[in-house]
């Protein structure tokens, strides 16, 4: 026998106590402990997440591989190459920027991918998206569960004989009972509960024997009616999958935004660069004029008048330097936040990337393109399919309105009391079994009716808002396309607005030579070419990010894993073969 009977040494309650003690610490030990790794379940939840991922990743097209929540907290921007020359423009901080780590277009996006905090928590939402998944899966696994109680108890009672005497009653006894069970959700609609229990019982004093029993029970319970049928009953995780095909689509779809935004800023902080060059140079021609006017004053060619229109034409353009030295160094520490860098790292933007933007005004159709981004948008894949989940889910309303019956069968075999076996084990010829019927009549389901007449409202309210997306989209690319246009046509002006402007400057200098221009007009034509360059600069760019923006609202700017992009051809594209990946995506997901 495992357990020995204390001797006459021994107290017998501290011997039984001992045994309560150590039965809990072993369950623990044997059962609890190796599930309980903090560590353990993160690396399993983070498996099976990536796993569920993976499966719908082909369903999207441009959903990156391999996808991971795992962020790169550590900043290293030691393999970037450092800025070596200083910039004249920044006067007397002209060396700011030596030192400081020279990244350009595509190093900026690869550092927003690993760094940016909206970027994180839209792969979180992702991941949050596929653990919930994980748990509707299973709900239709066998669930497995198990526990044990151990008790000790102890009764003392002064009770008086037929002689009244005082005679004092004490008992002991411990018991301990062990339970081992699974329980299934079926997709019919049923669910099925089975255990397994063992009880123990002694008292500790007097008889030596131990009273045992196990027992093998198992539930079936079917819904007949409501509830009944593969469509109603696993309409959660019906669900559960295709919201998680959103994600993946909604997360594609950020991408894309992201690289256009992250690239847009890039450019504004360039452009906020290049207005401090322009405004500096401005400034030096302000400079010059000032002190040539003054010159002529003391040589009496000149009126005091003159000299203080140049003097005041130079305190303006040292007022503009001055504030677009400050909006750049703003810009660029907010540009900064937006990767996710600490303001205090020195970084300086690449000033070449200016250099590299040009008009590739696309040669398309508005009907074409809009036909292109109808087929290519995931976001309105999502609406098409919420339509769907609309139309399916009125169908379960209505399933929801009828009667419960639900049939239940149940069953199980005992031990036999007088088996003197250390732990008996269920037999046959114990059995036990019962089917029957749980019928409830639905007449008070107000709220089912309200929610079924609720579903019919959302498949018209889904239908609407799938008309709008359409609506919306078209909207976007045809402002998409007057933008490109304007930015187009902006930069055309501006380009003849700086020729025009330079041949003023140069004009108006040789009649200021000659005494026949006004200084008035000079500091004009100088003031107007600046700002003319600004604007040219400011053109170049705008079209740039339109042609993005078009691209996005297209469907058709393909984001790599670093955040690059690459831009389709049109062409390329064909709607028919788009369309026909898709319905395949579809029925694969009702499979």
């Amino acid at each position: 026998m495992w357990m020995q009977r204390p001797s006459s040494k021994q107290n017998p309650s501290n011997r039984w106590f001992a045994h309560l003690f150590y039965i809990p610490l072993a369950i623990c030990l044997g059962i609890i402990f190796p599930g309980c790794s903090a560590k353990w379940h993160k690396e399993s939840a983070d498996k099976e997440a990536a796993k569920l991922i993976d499966e719908k990743t082909d369903m999207v097209p441009n959903m990156p591989q391999d996808f991971t929540i795992d962020r790169q907290k550590e900043i290293d921007l030691s393999k970037y190459p450092l800025q070596e020359e200083s910039a004249e423009f920044f006067g007397d901080e002209a060396d700011f920027e030596v030192g400081a780590r020279l990244l350009n277009l595509m190093d900026v996006l690869e550092l927003a991918v690993k760094h940016n905090r909206t970027y994180q928590n839209q792969r979180e939402s992702l991941y949050l998206e596929a653990l919930s998944l994980s748990l509707s899966r299973w709900q239709y696994t066998p669930i497995f569960g198990a526990g044990g109680t151990a008790t000790y108890t102890e009764r003392a009672a002064e009770v008086r004989n037929d002689m009244n005497q005082v005679i004092r009653n004490h008992e002991s006894s411990v018991s301990m009972r062990s339970d081992t069970g699974a329980q299934m959700l079926l997709r019919s609609g049923g669910r099925i509960a089975a255990s397994v229990s063992t009880d123990f019982f002694r008292f500790v004093s007097g008889d030596d024997k131990w009273a045992r029993s196990s027992a093998v029970s198992a539930t079936l319970t079917q819904p007949l009616w409501r509830g009944a049928g593969y469509r109603a009953a696993i309409e959660n995780l019906t669900q559960a999958e295709r919201n998680l095909l959103y994600a993946l689509r909604n997360f594609t779809r950020f991408r894309r935004e992201f690289s256009v935004d992250i690239a847009s800023q890039y450019y504004s902080v360039l452009q906020s660069r290049d207005r401090v060059r322009n405004e500096y140079i401005g400034y030096q021609n302000a400079i010059a004029n000032a002190e040539e006017e003054r010159a002529k004053l003391e040589e009496g060619q000149t009126t005091l008048t003159s000299l203080g229109l140049f003097e005041q034409s130079l305190l303006s353009s040292e007022t503009r330097w001055i504030n677009e030295i400050r909006n750049y160094k703003q810009n660029l520490d907010q540009f900064k936040i937006l990767l996710g860098l600490p303001t205090n790292e020195r970084i300086v933007l690449d000033y070449s990337e200016l250099s590299k933007l040009s008009i590739d005004h696309p040669a398309l159709d508005i009907d074409e393109v809009t036909e292109v981004a109808l087929v290519n948008r995931l976001d309105l894949y999502n609406q098409r399919d919420q339509v769907v989940d609309a139309e399916r889910k009125i169908y379960v309303a209505s399933n929801n309105l009828k009667p419960d019956v639900n049939l239940v069968l149940s069953g199980g075999l005992g031990s036999d009391p007088n088996s003197g076996a250390a732990v008996p084990l269920p037999e046959l010829d114990n059995y036990n079994y019962s089917a029957g019927l749980d019928v409830d009549l639905p007449l008070g389901i107000k709220d089912r009716r309200n929610n079924y007449r609720a579903t019919i409202i959302n498949l018209d309210r889904a239908q609407r808002q799938l008309e709008l997306a359409e609506d919306q989209i078209k909207l976007a690319i045809n402002n998409d396309w007057r933008a490109l246009d304007q930015a187009k046509r902006n930069f055309e002006i501006s380009e003849i607005g700086v020729k025009l402007s330079e041949s003023r400057v140069d004009e108006q200098q040789i009649l200021k030579e000659l005494g026949q221009g006004t200084s008035r007009d000079l500091v004009q034509a100088q003031e107007d070419l600046v700002s003319s360059r600004n604007q040219r600069t400011n053109a170049l760019v705008q079209h740039t990010i339109s042609r993005l923006n078009l691209w996005r609202d297209m469907g058709i700017l393909y984001i790599q894993d670093a955040g690059k992009w690459e831009e389709k051809e049109v062409s390329s594209v064909s709607p028919e073969v788009l369309e026909a990946d898709l319905s395949d995506e579809d029925s694969s997901e009702e499979s």
